[in-house]
């Protein structure tokens, strides 16, 4: 009834019947063609990054999946692999420009799909694809499917592109094959020891971020995926869960909340300066208001890409009809490790490192220099300690209380194994370690 109303001095009569049939024609493509639909307008908007990343959230709210750019599949704009599949676009990674992407697909369609990195570089034209744009390539993950890893291809990348260098001015030069006379030179094809050499991939953090600076947003991961075994102990519920368990009658109650910081906004008022952030679990989202006084205190942390831990009283927001909370506390995730965890546990079997023809003392010094580096007033360290004759549990004294930073912890499982590594907090109602107050 408002729209008619307003439809009748707003704007005349031809307009409102115009927007109400693209309206109607584009809910009915969304609900009966929603990959085709959201690919369409993911490509109608591909130069501007904020809507992508807000287009793509749209998709996966609608259950599509949206696969990576890959120069053996995507177009330039986006297209549709089945009715629930989306393909990202190569023209929306950033640094790619539009004659390269024609120079990817000419080829593509010209020989067919690029077996390996060698053979990609010898078909593209390399004066428009030039190394800089390779490389935005490889940390989209365009280039995933002609390599071991993004580690392995950007390892590679140098060498790949003197190869096809050299093969493109064998052939103007128009040198010929002494015992095929007439025939051009055969491509040139890479040592087999070097093409087969792979590096180990790149850390969580890195892959993400490159996929961060060329897409906008991360697309096969999430930075907050490493926290996943600590957030069950740490909250007694994610994002998604709070937000649809809440209740009229929960509103100013207690609550902590983790997430990755996906929106910053700051605001000058009466009271003085004050920020929000939304914070984002993979499970759902909900705003974060810090208010002048909190604000100053932690103004710093209130930054995109950061994982932070929210303490504050929920509140229920009438003009938006939306759960928000109300700080009384932000700190990094490492601090809230710190303060709430109770112990790093570490497993140390020597059985499995004498089976992978790793010496024992080299390893135990080794564990001795990477928690040295972390002494302080810390957490305790437990080592579960394993060997063929006995097994025990070792608790290291207090000098070697650590601080377990994401480095530390990274560091440790390069050299234990992912499961060797864990942080055990606290069960709710355990007394807090002197001088740490909870949140």
């Amino acid at each position: 009834d408002l729209m008619e109303k307003f439809a009748g001095y707003g704007f005349n009569k031809s307009h409102s019947a115009a927007y109400a049939l693209v309206s109607y024609q584009t809910m009915w493509l969304k609900a009966h063609y929603p990959a085709a639909f959201m690919a369409a307008v993911l490509s109608s908007d591909m130069d501007n990054t904020d809507k992508v990343v807000t287009f793509i959230d749209e998709c996966r709210e609608m259950g599509l999946k949206v696969e990576p750019p890959d120069v053996n599949r995507s177009e330039y704009m986006f297209t549709v692999d089945g009715d629930a599949t989306v393909v990202y676009g190569i023209g929306a990674i950033k640094g790619v420009g539009q004659a390269a992407i024609e120079s990817i697909i000419e080829a593509r369609e010209q020989g067919g799909p690029f077996p390996d990195l060698w053979d990609f570089c010898r078909r593209v034209d390399l004066h428009k694809a030039n190394r800089r744009v390779l490389e935005a390539l490889i940390r989209a993950g365009a280039l995933d499917g002609l390599g071991a890893n993004r580690a392995t291809l950007t390892m590679q990348l140098p060498l790949a592109l003197r190869m096809a260098e050299q093969h493109k001015a064998t052939r103007e030069a128009g040198q010929t094959d002494l015992f095929g006379m007439t025939e051009p030179a055969a491509a040139l094809e890479p040592d087999p020891q070097l093409s087969a050499r792979t590096q180990e991939e790149w850390e969580e953090d890195q892959r993400l971020q490159g996929e961060k600076d060329t897409l906008g947003l991360y697309l096969t991961g999430h930075p907050i995926s490493r926290y996943d075994a600590e957030l069950g102990d740490l909250l007694s519920m994610r994002i998604g869960g709070l937000l649809q368990g809440a209740q009229p009658g929960q509103a100013n109650s207690p609550c902590t909340v983790a997430g990755l910081v996906v929106g910053t906004r700051h605001n000058k008022t009466q009271r003085g300066r004050m920020g929000s952030i939304v914070l984002d679990d993979r499970t759902g989202r909900i705003e974060a208001t810090v208010f002048s006084e909190l604000y100053e205190q932690c103004r710093e942390l209130l930054a995109p890409d950061r994982v932070l831990v929210v303490s504050g009283n929920l509140v229920f927001d009438d003009f938006r009809d939306s759960w928000s909370v109300r700080a009384e506390r932000v700190v990094e995730f490492e601090q809230a490790r710190e303060a709430f965890a109770d112990h790093l546990s570490l497993g140390l079997d020597l059985r499995a490192l004498g089976r992978a023809g790793r010496e024992a003392p080299a390893v135990v010094d080794e564990l001795k220099q990477i928690l040295g580096a972390y002494r302080g007033a810390g957490l305790p360290v437990h080592v579960h300690y394993r060997r063929p004759e006995a097994r025990g549990t070792l608790r290291l004294g207090r000098d070697w209380r650590v601080h377990p930073t994401d480095e530390l912890l990274k560091r440790l499982r390069r050299l234990l194994g992912n499961g060797a590594v864990q942080v055990v907090y606290r069960r709710q109602g355990a007394p807090q370690r002197p001088g740490l107050a909870a949140a």
